[in-house]
């Protein structure tokens, strides 16, 4: 398929305190203090100092499809930025994402949900601009903010409703709950509710990706490995020391940071010492990419390039997508922090609306196709929700499953039976 960005190349690693300014990056190159850019939104009040004070017109190199897409007209509908089937699935996983998660927020205030929820809403263009580019055997690891990237790698609605209701039909059978969604099937290796757990985990997976190829030649073992995470986790260790690993041994990753600019109710930009995450990368000799993450079409076209370089064996790529949460940090969250005009700001830049525009303006798709998706989704989580409320509990048994290695020590008594199946197993624990 032909592609307006078939030119956009990664930026290549930069040497230490190098910056470049030469002429065949001029497309990609972004001015923090000329441009100032949205990414920061009404946030930028907040920066505590001021970038290239000294020197305004110094310019860091950075791929930033957000500033070709502005440039970029599409002078013919021969060559679009995707075919009407493509524009419809992104529309439908992204619709599917935020009606689950709306039904989510229901369900936790109505007492079907228990702990901390975090939801996904405004993000979506992040899960499925990425995910949908993969096939089933990559790997997917996740936050705690982790439902719809299930959702978009092909677990079920069913799957992970019961699972947030704590249900045996669930993903993790009931075990996991909000933060630990898991598939064997579908290669998602899960949520983790700790920021940077799951950093370790997909860099292990897209290690034995490349042991299987390279070591045990099996030819098929190209499968890339796909780690979301937060802001935050930025600032932690395991990030670094997997970025230098994945560089080092040329892993098959693609490290995707979702930016959405807050913590619980800390700004990134007081958290950070260099609030330009992407530039991260190119100290560890791997690309540094810097794209709007509220449009689903910029980011799958730095998807394509990223993935494709882990498919190709040519290593690992970092890549910042500017996002934002439209609900507070978790259902628990008043959300009472935020500006509201930097709400406003990213609301009015809706990924599930600008998606639809833009495939109306193109002529790809009517209001009918869209409100069909629409109902469609609402009968697929509707149909979530009866079948979660409906599915039974965890039996007593299964408490002490996949804790021991080996559970006659503890969990399985003399008579071969499970300790948590006496009645006295849980005496004395009442008022607990």
């Amino acid at each position: 398929m032909a592609s307006a960005f078939s030119a956009t190349k990664f930026t290549q690693p930069l040497p230490v305190n190098t910056i470049s300014s030469g002429s065949q990056e001029k497309n990609f190159l972004f001015d923090p203090v000329k441009n100032s850019p949205s990414f920061f939104g009404s946030a930028r009040k907040l920066r505590s100092h001021k970038l290239n004070q000294a020197n305004p017109h110094r310019r860091y190199a950075i791929v930033s499809v957000s500033d070709v897409v502005k440039e970029k007209k599409i002078k013919s509908s021969s060559s679009p930025l995707i075919t009407k089937e493509e524009g419809l699935e992104l529309y439908e996983d992204m619709v599917l994402g935020r009606a689950f998660e709306d039904m989510c927020a229901q369900m936790y205030y109505r007492g079907k949900m228990f702990g901390f929820v975090h939801l996904y809403n405004g993000q979506e263009a992040v899960s499925t601009g990425f995910i949908k580019l993969l096939r089933q055997d990559d790997y997917v690891v996740s936050t705690y903010r982790d439902h719809v990237h299930a959702l978009s790698k092909g677990v079920s609605a069913r799957a992970v409703m019961s699972e947030l209701f704590g249900k045996t039909t669930g993903c993790c059978r009931g075990q996991g709950g909000s933060m630990h969604m898991f598939s064997k099937e579908h290669n998602v290796l899960g949520g983790f509710a700790f920021i940077g757990e799951g950093i370790p985990v997909a860099t292990g997976a897209a290690f034995t990706s490349k042991y299987r190829r390279e070591v045990l030649k099996e030819a098929n073992s190209d499968q890339v490995t796909v780690a979301f995470f937060g802001d935050g986790t930025c600032n932690n260790g395991q990030f670094f020391e997997c970025l230098n690993m994945a560089a080092l041994w040329k892993l098959p990753i693609v490290f995707v940071v979702e930016n959405n600019l807050w913590a619980i109710g800390m700004s990134h930009l007081r958290a950070t010492s260099d609030p330009q995450i992407w530039k991260k990368g190119p100290a560890f000799g791997m690309p540094g990419v810097h794209v709007d993450g509220m449009d689903v079409l910029k980011i799958r076209e730095v998807a394509k390039e990223a993935v494709g370089r882990a498919r190709r064996g040519e290593g690992p790529t970092l890549v910042e997508c500017e996002t934002y949460r439209f609900r507070g940090h978790s259902l628990a969250d008043p959300d009472e922090l935020r500006d509201p005009a930097e709400k406003a700001h990213y609301a009015a830049r809706d990924p599930i609306t600008t998606l639809k525009k833009f495939m109306i303006e193109q002529s790809l798709a009517s209001e009918a196709e869209f409100k069909a998706i629409e109902k469609k989704i609402d009968e697929i989580v509707e149909d979530a929700v009866v079948f979660a409320d409906e599915s039974p509990l965890p039996p007593r048994s299964q408490l002490l499953e996949n804790v021991f290695a080996d559970p006659k020590g503890f969990g399985i008594g003399p008579d071969g039976r499970y300790r948590c199946e006496d009645p006295k197993f849980t005496q004395g624990t009442a008022h607990v």
